[in-house]
């Protein structure tokens, strides 16, 4: 039985139109034995979607004429149209694509020294709430199914395909919890995983959560290579209560017991995001407080200069700053980082080029 999730797209007629996308490579090979076909016909579709990245089933040509008209009446390959794409002076480029429903949603692709990697969102807004976030400005509409965040990723690989580079890592921090769409979240990431199809190593896929508990858990448990990623951004409950509501369901007592059981079972370096909010979460008692609060852990800190959206009124430190409190962790023997900041010339935070398309169609 092929489980597809809750999203379907429909045709005029009212016929269940779904994207090869949405199937991962086991997933393939068994909707080919239940039409009759031999298994290796799967195999051959996942390799046109993935290493030859074509879009029109047409083009599958050592497949029959039957074949491809039975996929053609039953799917899509790509449901997403790229509408906007900006592109930082840094090389910073956002996507901004529109699905088969009419609604945006939103990539970005990073330049690093070590590859290029592609900021994926895994919901139509984001219910959240954090204070300091542009992706909370619209809530959050329904789940993306696998095959679009799948799309997400091939959309920009066919841009890239031009110049012979290639998507070499992948982080879902873009709009939208992935633990509140972990079903669809961990099925594109076995899809873009996989050696037959992106082949995008493990330790390359990076995953980031609000800190839904219980998703944490059941993210231990199934014992990937995938990094984890905590988006923390304070030290105490008082101030991440106020600034990340989820931290009300599951305080930091609760969320470390997660992280806790998370170590046990998975001998994986962690990430703590931390986006730096002057004269918020950024004096020397929160040092102090951070320090307390990680000591012993196999993880680093990764400061994140803030892409100020102006609804929210918070401001960005300087970079002096972020490296002063870059410089009294690291004397408290907490390792950490400050990320480089991309796309400061463009709508650069999660969700304000959507904002601004959202806006543009209720005028």
């Amino acid at each position: 039985m092929i489980l597809f999730g809750q999203n379907l797209w429909y045709d005029k007629k009212g016929d269940e139109m779904k994207s090869l996308y949405d199937f991962n490579y086991e997933q393939i090979q068994e909707y080919a034995l239940e039409q009759g076909w031999k298994k290796f016909r799967g195999h051959q579709i996942f390799q046109w979607l993935y290493r030859k990245h074509v879009t029109n089933i047409d083009e599958m040509s050592d497949l029959s004429k039957e074949t491809r008209d039975i996929l053609k009446e039953n799917f899509i390959v790509n449901p997403c149209k790229m509408v906007t794409k900006q592109v930082s002076s840094d090389g910073t480029t956002k996507y901004l694509f529109e699905l088969e429903d009419g609604s945006y949603i939103e990539s970005v692709l990073m330049i690093f020294n070590y590859g290029k990697s592609i900021c994926v969102s895994s919901q139509v807004g984001c219910n959240m709430g954090c204070d300091f976030c542009a992706s909370g400005l619209l809530k959050k509409r329904r789940d993306l199914t696998s095959g679009e965040m799948v799309a997400q990723v091939m959309s920009v690989q066919k841009d890239l395909d031009a110049t012979g580079d290639r998507v070499s890592h992948v982080v879902i921090m873009g709009t939208g919890e992935p633990f509140d769409n972990y079903e669809n979240v961990m099925n594109f990431c076995s899809t873009i995983n996989h050696d037959r199809g992106l082949a995008i190593s493990a330790r390359h896929i990076t995953i980031s959560t609000c800190g839904i508990v219980p998703k944490i858990k059941s993210f231990a448990n199934e014992q990937t290579q995938y990094n984890l990623a905590i988006s923390l951004h304070a030290p105490n409950n008082e101030l991440r209560d106020k600034l990340m509501p989820i931290n009300k369901a599951y305080p930091l007592e609760e969320l470390m017991g997660a992280i806790d059981y998370y170590c046990t079972l998975n001998n994986r370096r962690l990430t703590f995001e931390y986006i730096l909010l002057k004269g918020v979460n950024d004096q020397d008692e929160h040092v102090n407080q951070l320090a307390k609060l990680l000591k012993g852990y196999n993880a680093y800190i990764n400061l994140i200069p803030y892409n100020e959206v102006d609804e929210h009124g918070y401001r960005s430190v300087d970079f002096d700053s972020a490296l002063k409190f870059y410089d009294k962790l690291m004397k408290k023997g907490i390792r950490c980082t400050i990320r480089k900041e991309h796309g400061g010339d463009i709508d650069a935070a999660c969700g304000q080029l959507r904002a601004k398309k959202e806006a543009e169609r209720m005028e």
